[in-house]
């Protein structure tokens, strides 16, 4: 820390402080002294409304608990209204959204949505670049089409002829001809702007739905010999890239060289689950990304092959219309981010008393302050063509809490010049007193609110701290049957379309956590908008391009306006808790024995690289050697399934200690490769990785609504003191000993 001059009274870390004024402020209206000013008062004017909404939430958990002791599962009519006699059930609202300024990524065109770390500027340049993928590419290397023999090094003839056909296909079945098939297909021509000409061994044909035919890029010759043909459906856009010189292109039989395809048209910059940001040098690196991308700067190089690849932001794109006039689309992924919820603190900035500031403080002011250089005109390219800046807001606990978030970006937009509304708000539905109000939470953001979603892991988490004392819950993949989970998915649709988000903001549902399995993706995912969703998280760039297909299949906007006419999914059921019948009692040890394997292998395989390594979302293999997309969702969920057994006496702690004991094995196996990596086999009882695993479980009763954070921030940050030489490894019984009694970090 250094002294509170020029920082508004803050103790503000080296490297945040020098970040801000020497990469954030500079060209913008603001001086150091003034951001930290900002940042400084708005801390102090929130931070008690903070600890009086925590509080709340720990009084309302003490209630519930009280009466599941006394009711068990007990009555859903009971339980209901004595939820809301305690005021955390309250009136269903009506709710309309009024939200104005939104980009058409979010309110009007149905696509793929990536999460990227904002801690690993590669893959957020990926993630911005996303915006275009090659469908080509994504069936060449993928299994989401089987390969029935080895490939040959370079560029295999057999798959690529594979990949062609299932190409031909899809545009037959999205794009289809007047008259014959794509496979026939001997050249693609454009006479006139508006005017695509087929050419097939029968004769000429067009695009069954001319309409479709959105425009062309000239080629370097004739002038209806187009280099590539833009096609639209349901507000995507595809191109034929056509290149007969090129490798592919001289096997294709038009001379089609790739087919691109418009996929992630949106993606979160991720401050929150999937990174390990535990001091300032780590919020830089962070906030640096956010940053990059908004002005366009950001570049990202690596070793690739023997030699430096540099990645940087793409251009648009550009064509000739259908129309003959001059057609450019944006060639990046439109960006929303992410900040923390109320619940954090962050050490490397603290009041001049020594407390850590409110970490959702800072996120918010830059957030905004990196956006509005592009707002201000010092972007090399646009993000927004309406001006607003999209912040996702995860955790929060109905609507008091939305009404908190609501008033701190109010109060940046003062404190910015920013205009009224600026700053929009994605709510994340993941918390079950948001479910359960889920209309007063929309209500509260309706000049705001662009974004409502489901995500199964920490709903789930949540669902189990909030149900503990009911029963032991029933095993983990058990709970995606549960009535409160299908009404959960359904009934955030519901909600949202009655508040009028058609047309206007987005519904998202989950992420598909197998990067590797995108046969399996195409096969299920198509679900999501086929359930009123329109985006739903992928975890690749080649996914997202996988899963455009399904938006082209399925028009989203016309399933949003049959499913209004469904009653809406009754409430009630979300109350019905997830737990075994006969308190588990059918369970077989073996049942018992494999999900405490797999929970305890999947918490270790997480921690070791969080606070080991300090990757925040990674693919980690499961038991069986699959690999899973991850990021801190995946320890809410895992860690209270075992303490919620452990609470109950399904295991003991003795079967919890020699289980995870058995599983940091298998960890260590599976991670020997890794750079950097430090076996926690080696001394289990001063890993920090391990031992933060163990804290994780046995205090999950007792950490607020089941939150992670504070148990991997406290552990990742002696991690990184043991690794820079500051002290030597300690027990977790020498650590939870001089703690501080706050459960948040």
């Amino acid at each position: 820390m250094t002294d509170a001059t020029g920082t508004g009274g803050l103790q503000v870390d080296p490297a945040l402080r020098d970040f801000v004024a020497d990469e954030l402020v500079p060209g913008l209206d603001l001086t150091p002294e003034q951001f930290w000013a900002i940042v400084a008062e708005l801390d102090e004017r929130f931070a008690g409304r903070v600890e009086q909404l925590l509080r709340r939430r720990d009084e309302l958990q003490e209630q519930i608990d009280a009466w599941h002791r006394e009711h068990g599962a007990g009555d859903v009519e009971a339980l209901e209204a004595f939820l809301t006699e305690i005021g955390y059930l309250l009136p269903v609202d009506e709710p309309t959204i009024r939200v104005e300024r939104v980009d058409r990524e979010i309110a009007e065109v149905p696509g793929p949505q990536l999460v990227v770390p904002a801690t690993v500027p590669r893959y957020a340049l990926n993630a911005a670049n996303a915006r275009w993928g090659s469908l080509y590419d994504a069936l060449y290397g993928t299994d989401a089409l089987p390969l029935d023999h080895e490939l040959e090094p370079g560029y295999d003839e057999r798959r690529g002829a594979q990949v062609i056909a299932e190409a031909d296909r899809l545009l037959d079945r999205f794009f289809p001809l007047a008259d014959g098939s794509h496979a026939d297909v001997v050249a693609y021509r454009v006479p006139s702007p508006g005017e695509l000409a087929v050419e097939t061994a029968a004769g000429t044909t067009t695009l069954a739905d001319p309409a479709q035919f959105a425009g062309h890029r000239p080629g370097d010759g004739d002038g209806d010999h187009p280099a590539a043909v833009l096609l639209r459906r349901h507000g995507l856009h595809l191109e034929l890239a056509i290149d007969p010189s090129t490798r592919v292109g001289t096997q294709h039989h038009a001379g089609v060289s790739d087919v691109v395809l418009e996929s992630a048209v949106t993606t979160i910059v991720d401050l929150e689950d999937s990174v390990a940001t535990v001091d300032g040098p780590d919020k830089v690196g962070a906030y640096r990304t956010w940053l990059g991308l908004r002005t366009g700067q950001l570049t990202a190089s690596f070793g690739k092959d023997g030699r430096t690849v540099t990645r940087s932001v793409h251009g648009d794109r550009t064509y000739v219309g259908s129309d003959g006039a001059e057609l450019t689309l944006p060639g990046r992924s439109l960006l929303l981010v992410r900040n923390v919820g109320h619940h954090m603190r962050l050490d490397a900035v603290r009041t001049a008393a020594g407390r850590p500031i409110l970490e959702e403080v800072l996120d918010a002011v830059v957030s905004a302050a990196a956006a509005l250089h592009e707002l201000r005109g010092n972007g090399r390219y646009s993000n927004t063509r309406t001006g607003s800046v999209y912040i996702v807001k995860p955790k929060m606990h109905g609507p008091d809490e939305v009404s908190l978030s609501v008033e701190l970006l109010a109060a940046v937009e003062e404190a910015l010049g920013l205009e009224p509304t600026t700053l929009k708000i994605g709510i994340m539905d993941e918390e079950k007193r948001t479910s359960t109000n889920l209309e007063a939470c929309i209500a509260r953001a309706a000049d705001r609110v662009i974004f409502v979603n489901t995500g199964f892991l920490d709903r789930t988490g949540d669902e189990i701290h909030t149900d503990f004392e009911a029963g032991p819950v029933v095993r983990k993949d058990d709970q995606r049957t549960q009535t409160w989970l299908t009404t959960y998915e359904d009934r955030n649709v519901d909600v949202a379309l009655r508040a009028g988000f058609a047309g206007r903001a987005q519904i998202g549902k989950g992420m598909w956590a197998k990067p590797a399995a995108m046969r399996e993706m195409l096969d299920t995912k198509g679900a999501h908008p086929r359930a009123g969703a329109n985006t739903a998280w992928v975890p690749s760039p080649t996914a997202a391009t996988l899963h455009a297909l399904h938006y082209l299949e399925t028009d989203v906007l016309a399933v949003q306006q049959d499913l209004r006419k469904r009653p809406l999914a009754d409430r009630r059921n979300l109350l019905v808790p997830p737990v075994l019948p006969n308190g588990g009692a059918d369970l077989s040890d073996e049942d018992k024995r494999h999900e405490l394997e797999t929970n305890a292998q999947s918490i270790l395989g997480y921690v070791v690289r969080w606070v080991g390594l300090g990757i925040g979302c990674s693919t980690v293999p499961n038991l069986e050697g699959v690999g899973l997309m991850e990021d801190r969702a995946t320890l809410r969920i895992s860690s209270q399934q075992i303490a919620n057994w452990l609470h109950h006496g399904l295991v003991d702690e003795a079967q919890v200690r020699e289980t995870f004991a058995r599983m940091a094995a298998v960890v260590d196996e599976q991670n020997a490769g890794e750079p950097g990596y430090q076996p926690m086999c080696a001394d289990l009882d001063r890993s920090p990785s391990f031992q933060a695993a163990l804290d994780l479980v046995f205090s999950g009763r007792q950490e607020p609504n089941g939150y992670t954070e504070r148990a991997l921030t406290q552990w990742r940050q002696r991690a990184k003191a043991t690794h820079d030489g500051g002290e030597e490894p300690r027990t977790r019984e020498a650590v939870l000993a001089d703690q501080a009694p706050s459960p948040t970090p």
